[in-house]
């Protein structure tokens, strides 16, 4: 790519910092779309030595990295509130920033992002498992002013399905929901960062 289409590739890039999601943060501001790409590609970074043996961990990390990018046109729409008229505006959106690459990116991230729409190779469903995964931790660090009446059962269980199957994360998702229960008992008293729940859990083997 000549040094004009970087630019304006990144320009497209730029509004997802600018973009913001549902979720907020511990210190009570939303999030942008771009920090929870940026964390989530830490997220699959910590987990990466125990699955590298099963995964393409690379592929996963760009996963975590663009998947969310169609929203530099269309903004985010929280999953629960999501249609498929706003899920075909994101695929339009992704086809259109995608055609902006020269013919070797443009492919490869193409066809990354058809593997994620099709949900059918590992690399696929792990990185959905830790998309929502990410999610419910977010929620849990933020304050329980922020939250809606839905969030209080969904907490407990979103993502249930997607973790299925990976250990590492079926017990990372059983610790997230005893701190969403103790989070609801006890507003404010878990504030206990994704990056310590991590360590805390491999922890508990060694």
């Amino acid at each position: 790519m000549n040094s004009k289409d970087i630019i304006r590739f990144l320009n497209i890039a730029e509004k997802l910092k600018c973009e913001l999601r549902h979720s907020w943060t511990s210190t009570m501001r939303q999030e942008s779309v771009a920090e929870h790409s940026w964390r989530l590609c830490i997220f699959s970074w910590l987990i990466k030595d125990e699955l590298q043996d099963q995964y393409d961990m690379d592929k996963v990390m760009k996963m975590c990295l663009f998947h969310d990018l169609g929203e530099a046109i269309t903004s985010d729409i929280p999953s629960f509130y999501k249609n498929e008229e706003d899920t075909r505006k994101e695929e339009a959106a992704v086809n259109q920033i995608v055609s902006m690459l020269d013919n070797d990116l443009r492919s490869e991230l193409s066809d990354l992002f058809i593997e994620m729409k099709e949900q059918q190779s590992k690399e696929a469903r792990l990185f959905k498992a830790l998309d929502k995964l990410e999610a419910v931790i977010q929620h849990n660090e933020s304050p329980i002013e922020t939250w809606i009446p839905l969030e209080f059962e969904l907490n407990k269980t979103y993502g249930n399905e997607e973790v299925k199957g990976i250990a590492v994360l079926e017990d990372l998702r059983e610790v997230v929901r005893q701190d969403t229960i103790k989070k609801l008992a006890f507003p404010g008293a878990c504030n206990m960062s994704m990056f310590q729940r991590i360590c805390m859990f491999k922890g508990r083997d060694e």
